[in-house]
């Protein structure tokens, strides 16, 4: 039988799992790096502990599993979005550290790319609905400002998985849905766009050649095998980003399927044939897997990084992780809808594009003397849950999407928040037997294509296998829609108070 590889590399860590030649998920290892946080607004990783961790993790995959390399038939990644890795010429890492999809420096040089640039005309074109500055584009423009040496030496700048695609083949290529987060990639054209580089004033043959997502870019080189395990040889498919294998993963091509990520950050996407643009509430958007498709999102920047954050102030007494986690739904499952009056705002790590202020500050609301830790918990989990509600009307009055939301993500093996979602969604929420492997499943998928195993995608549906549905109840929703309201005019309060607030 042959297998496939799927390497999901994540804010949080990498996570190798092994399928079936069928899409049947066999094994898998996570192992997490750290994320360094530096000067204001500097988010960075090291790209190293990426490849180190990827090498390790391959190794542990194929001893766990009693699997050999030679039963590999093609391996694929999903990356996370937004980062920009610097390579010289003759093919060295030029940077120890690199900036990640929430670094926010740029904030000058977003700035600046407007005066020479209409910023509805730019997004328009690519869809890219996030601040300005987390792009790549505006991260070149700093590093042209800050470290014109580093920048003059720069032959390409790749993304996350595609330097991992590198470090395993020696090419240095992206994929449609990697580029469109470059900031300069025409989503009607599927190509890069001239203009938008000329006015940031970085030069075009920085960005690296764009291959489909399900090609086949090279094999890996006999180093590459050395330190991973894997055959010399192996086929490396081009891989695509996560909101793109997540939403391949999440049940394939079909228009308006749509999904709930609930990971460190948190967003609601749906598969369409059009990019769903407004400027005025500015949805971002990734090309798909398969050309004329796309993934249209909304978003949060903190979801599960800020219930982490619940975890460890307020439940330090627990033993570990999982002890924490499940001694927290067993607090939120004893205190009822509305957390005895208690509302949370998940912003800890400020607001995404659909919220009211980049600079929004998180909080809790409605604290008395009779406050308990269980409704402090409880709060969390349902202010994260308003949080996502908001930005899914968001998308729900640009687009139809399936009266069912399927919810992936760390955040889905919690029964009680699954049901928090489907009061506060007023939708039915769904969780299958593919949970947290939706972007693993969704690089697997690209592997098999490119590989020939696959003829599409038609089957990724019928893999997923309905464990529970959650089922909106009528008296919690409509309590829910009144704290809603308070919600709505308390985050919009904290915006407003952002803005005077001493910095």
């Amino acid at each position: 039988m042959k297998k496939l590889i799927a390497y999901d590399l994540g804010t949080g860590g990498i996570k190798a799992s092994l399928f079936s030649e069928k899409g049947t998920s066999l094994a898998d290892v996570f192992i997490q790096y750290d994320t360094l946080f530096g000067a204001e607004h500097f988010v960075e990783q090291r790209p190293m502990d990426w490849w180190n961790h990827v090498c390790t993790a391959t190794r542990q995959l194929l001893a766990s599993s009693n699997s050999t390399a030679s039963e590999i038939a093609g391996v694929a990644l999903s990356g996370h979005s937004l980062v920009a890795v610097p390579i010289s010429r003759d093919g060295k890492l030029l940077a120890e550290q690199v900036p990640i999809w929430c670094d926010m420096r740029a904030t000058q040089e977003a700035r600046e790319l407007f005066t020479r640039l209409d910023y509805n005309q730019w997004y328009c074109t690519t869809g890219n609905g996030d601040p300005a500055e987390c792009y790549t584009i505006t991260k070149l423009m700093w590093m042209k400002n800050h470290q014109p040496d580093l920048y003059a030496d720069t032959y390409k700048i790749l993304g996350s998985k595609d330097f991992i695609n590198y470090m395993l083949t020696g090419v240095l290529c992206t994929d449609p849905s990697y580029a469109s987060g470059f900031g300069v990639f025409h989503l009607n054209h599927w190509d890069y766009e001239p203009a938008f580089m000329e006015a940031a004033g970085i030069r075009p043959d920085i960005f690296p050649e764009i291959r489909p997502s399900d090609s086949i870019i090279g094999t890996v080189t006999a180093k590459a095998a050395r330190l991973t395990g894997l055959a010399e040889g192996t086929p490396v498919a081009c891989g695509a980003v996560d909101n793109t294998c997540m939403a391949l993963g999440a049940r394939g091509m079909d228009e308006g399927v749509a999904y709930t990520s609930l990971g460190s950050s948190s967003w609601i996407a749906v598969t369409s044939s059009k990019p769903i643009i407004d400027t005025a509430t500015r949805p971002f958007v990734f090309a798909h897997a398969q050309k004329g498709y796309y993934t249209s999102a909304v978003s949060i920047f903190s979801a599960g990084n800020s219930f982490r954050w619940v975890r460890d102030n307020l439940c330090r007494d627990f033993d570990d992780d999982t002890d924490t986690y499940d001694a927290m739904n067993r607090m939120a499952e004893g205190v009822p809808a509305g957390s005895h009056g208690v509302l949370f705002n998940p912003t800890l790590a400020g607001g995404s594009a659909q919220e009211p202020s980049p600079d929004l500050k998180g909080g809790f609301m409605g604290l008395s003397l009779g406050t308990t830790r269980e409704d402090l918990v409880r709060a969390s989990m349902e202010g994260i849950a308003m949080a996502l509600r908001c930005t899914l009307d968001i998308l729900l009055s640009q687009t139809t999407i399936n009266r069912e939301m399927l919810i992936c993500g760390g955040g889905s093996k919690s029964a009680v928040w699954r049901q928090i979602f489907a009061d506060i969604y007023n939708l039915p929420i769904l969780k299958t037997n593919v949970d947290q492997d939706a972007a693993s499943l969704g690089a697997a998928a690209l592997a098999a294509n490119a590989c020939g195993l696959w003829s599409g995608y038609g089957q990724i549906p019928l893999i997923h296998k309905v464990e529970s549905i959650s089922m909106p109840d009528p008296e919690r929703n409509a309590l829910y829609e009144k704290l809603l309201v308070v919600y709505r005019q308390w985050n919009q309060n904290l915006a407003e108070l952002a803005n005077i607030m001493p910095k």
